[in-house]
């Protein structure tokens, strides 16, 4: 009993010593909606989840300027607490890093693409390009699994990410690239963003400019084969503004995809208008009118919402 005891005081010691040199955080957001929704003319009342999620992220200073860390996220619905992506519990993100300020970061695991952040997801301002309003129209074409990839230190105000999702020697899964620029100067906050996999690829261009209670900004893409096998190329425009007065907050968001170059009648236009009233900094209220204009079915079909919902992050 007594050595136990003694190996239980050192084992105790130790985890101490690690916890005083490492944080965790946990985090998470809570996003859910009342919608009625018409959806290729069949009309519906729902509860709706919005990327609701949970996270945890740590980090470990190993000194010298160098550190460690890791990040895991689980999507889940607010309405019914089942995982969003089917048995993938970390399914969201699940990455490894290491580097430093001055060298910058080696990342392994499963994340998003930063072609995607630096473009769409930057001037998605409404509801963070979750729900029935998210952007329908961008061609997302790579692949979040088995990457490494690298950040690097920023250098006048760009910074430039660079990754590649490993085939892992299986012949039907292809090598995917993940390549963007962010750059920011003031309120000014431009991105550039491309995604190769396989035969596939995307380009995409942003940009979004602060100037008082207006914020406004776009982006362009141009893709081949992304919603479509064989399609050609499309061209994708984003416009986006917001203004902001008090805790309130009026956006809209105007979206016009082109024909795939060798599939006619694919056009596409998708507009929103949103309202959200900060309650405080976690927690707001918000409402939006969609709608999306797809009659060849391109993006999911035609689709019109009215929406009320309620966010909270932690």
């Amino acid at each position: 009993m007594q050595r136990t005891l003694i190996l239980a005081a050192l084992a105790l010691a130790s985890t101490t010593s690690v916890l005083a040199q490492s944080e965790v955080t946990v985090y998470g957001r809570f996003n859910a909606s009342v919608e009625n929704i018409e959806r290729n003319d069949a009309k519906t009342w729902q509860l709706v989840n919005s990327a609701s999620r949970l996270g945890f992220r740590g980090v470990e200073d190993m000194g010298g300027g160098l550190s460690a860390g890791f990040q895991l996220e689980h999507g889940f619905s607010v309405d019914t607490g089942t995982a969003t992506q089917g048995q993938q519990f970390w399914a969201r993100q699940s990455e490894l890093h290491l580097g430093s300020k001055a060298l910058g970061r080696v990342r392994l695991g499963n994340f998003i693409s930063e072609a995607y952040y630096a473009t769409a997801d930057y001037v998605s301002l409404h509801n963070h390009d979750t729900g029935t309003s998210a952007d329908a129209l961008y061609a997302y074409v790579g692949r979040n699994t088995n990457k490494i990839g690298y950040r690097s230190p920023a250098f006048g105000g760009v910074t430039v990410d660079a990754a590649v999702s490993l085939g892992e020697n299986e012949p039907a899964t292809r090598r995917s690239i993940d390549l963007a620029a962010n750059y920011t100067l003031g309120s000014l906050h431009l991105g550039a963003g491309f995604e190769k996999n396989d035969d596939v690829r995307q380009f995409a261009v942003s940009a979004l400019y602060e100037m008082g209670a207006f914020t406004f900004g776009g982006y362009v893409q141009r893709d081949r084969d992304g919603f479509i096998v064989d399609g050609g190329n499309r061209t994708n425009v984003r416009l986006v503004g917001m203004y902001t007065v008090g805790r309130s907050e009026f956006h809209l968001n105007v979206g016009r995809a082109g024909e795939y170059s060798r599939v006619a009648d694919t056009d596409a236009t998708q507009v929103t208008l949103g309202y959200n009233h900060h309650l405080s900094k976690r927690t707001k209220l918000y409402a939006f009118v969609t709608r999306l204009n797809d009659d060849s079915r391109t993006y999911g079909g035609d689709l019109r919402s009215v929406a009320l919902g309620v966010r909270h992050n932690f």
